[in-house]
């Protein structure tokens, strides 16, 4: 498929749970004027740790040199995993890749969005880093047992993924709590700048939304579930899944 842009978050390039073979699957099959790497592509704080660096998290990297070469117009706005950049920025190489803290993209519609990864509006992230690294390491617990629990349920005939990180995400209060809150303080921050909207990632969570008139929209991740957020010739905005029926990413 061919798309206005695309825009996408949270690779995690350095982690072993970096679903790096399904996204270079998803670029070869779209493409699009504009691509928005909307943070986290490379995990800094995961490599300090344990340095986990295969050819396909490479070959990444190629891909998107290869796509600026060819005259994508690429934009790597960063996040706190690759804060390791942020002294440097901003960051313009060659023609058509340029790295910066934030970004506006407008629509097909004339809209205008504010482009941010969004780390730099949650609290734990900017005020207790600590907090934020062992959160990190909780959800790679998590993503640890996602993969044993999902060997035993295909021991057992069920061949269907299932994410314990997912669930847990998506309905222990407090971490709905804090997505509820994170959602709207970055759309009254777009609202008080004067923008429509505001794109970004962080939270490993896809969606398109309103919030009090401004348009939310997160791009999600490539640690669980494999999404990209598109914009088409035509001003349509989709969430696309990168998954097969049986909930498995595509490779």
């Amino acid at each position: 498929m061919n798309y206005k842009s695309i825009f996408v978050s949270d690779i995690h390039l350095g982690t072993k749970f970096s679903k790096a073979e399904s996204f270079l699957d998803f670029m070869k099959e779209n493409k699009s004027e504009n691509l928005y790497l909307v943070g986290d592509i490379i995990d800094g704080w995961a490599m300090k740790r344990k340095f986990r660096w295969t050819q396909s998290h490479s070959d990444v990297i190629q891909k998107v040199l290869r796509k600026a070469r060819k005259g994508t117009n690429v934009y790597f706005v960063t996040g706190n995993h690759d804060e390791f950049l942020r002294p440097f920025l901003p960051l313009i190489l060659g023609d058509n890749l340029q790295v910066m803290n934030e970004a506006e993209y407008k629509s097909v519609a004339g809209k205008r969005y504010f482009v941010t990864h969004g780390d730099l509006f949650d609290s734990i992230t900017l005020t207790k880093k600590w907090l934020a690294v062992l959160g990190d390491y909780g959800y790679g617990m998590l993503l640890n047992l996602n993969h044993t629990l999902n060997f035993f349920r295909r021991g057992l005939g069920i061949r269907r993924y299932w994410s314990l990180s997912k669930y847990v995400k998506d309905n222990v209060k407090s971490s709905v709590s804090f997505i509820t809150d994170f959602e709207t303080i970055l759309a009254n921050h777009a609202k008080h700048k004067g923008y429509d909207g505001v794109i970004c990632g962080h939270i490993h969570k896809a969606e398109i939304k309103t919030i009090e008139a401004i348009e939310y929209k997160n791009s999600g991740d490539w640690v669980e579930s494999c999404t990209a957020l598109v914009e088409t010739f035509e001003g349509e905005w989709k969430i696309i899944e990168w998954f097969h029926e049986d909930g498995n990413p595509k490779l």
